[in-house]
């Protein structure tokens, strides 16, 4: 081998590791900061699950409050806005008070919130039942917050990370897959609220764009 040709063996394989050290590091620290990189989104072929334009069925789980909830529950909705959430992940609390503002402002136009604990186990007292209605009443959530005790429903979804979200139609069919918006560690820096962008694209009768982004978050701990 001629020696110019070995040494650009060599400075590719360098920058190879170099590049893959990279994003392993930018996994591990979450979204930079008021960037979403189009580069990292998740493949929806590459996901089990919901894929966008299937029809979600309904479930019945355990609300925070004691009571059975099914989406069907709520009537006259025009979507449903599923995420699926859990106590204890840093990204999970950063986005709580995001989501119960946009709860706040929604659910008057047929748009409600439903969380999901994906984690939930009574084994795990920060991710139990009780721990569960602890933070529901800490954080005053204007919302239900299930218990997925027996991870049919977030598997049936496909969901990989808290929080991860899915906007359906008031027909159920899945119109939006992913984060909440491009910025999980700042809302005051937040350049696209990708979800809220979703709910109102539904709401004059358009498709959502993008409708499948890469949620970011920690992954689900299916125990």
């Amino acid at each position: 081998m001629k020696k110019s040709n070995l040494i650009l063996a060599i400075v590719l394989v360098v920058c190879s590791v170099f590049t893959t050290a990279n994003l392993n590091a930018q996994e591990r620290k979450g979204p930079p900061k008021g960037d979403h990189n189009p580069e990292q989104k998740e493949s929806q072929t590459e996901m089990s699950g919901y894929k966008i334009g299937d029809v979600a069925t309904d479930f019945k789980l355990k609300n925070v409050d004691g009571t059975s909830f099914s989406m069907s529950n709520l009537k006259d909705a025009k979507g449903y806005i599923v995420v699926f959430t859990c106590n204890e992940c840093p990204f999970a609390k950063m986005y709580e008070d995001r989501l119960i503002e946009l709860h706040n402002e929604y659910a008057p136009k047929g748009y409600s919130v439903i969380t999901i604990n994906p984690n939930v186990s009574e084994t795990n007292e920060k991710e139990n039942f009780k721990a569960m209605q602890i933070r529901a009443e800490e954080k005053a959530f204007p919302f239900v917050y299930l218990a997925d005790v027996e991870h049919k429903v977030s598997t049936k979804y496909g969901a990989i990370r808290t929080p991860h979200v899915y906007l359906l139609d008031k027909k159920l069919k899945v119109q939006y897959i992913g984060t909440i918006d491009d910025n999980a560690t700042s809302s005051e820096d937040v350049k696209v609220k990708f979800l809220e962008n979703a709910i109102n694209s539904l709401e004059t009768g358009k498709k959502p764009t993008p409708n499948f982004t890469k949620a970011i978050g920690c992954p689900i701990k299916y125990n």
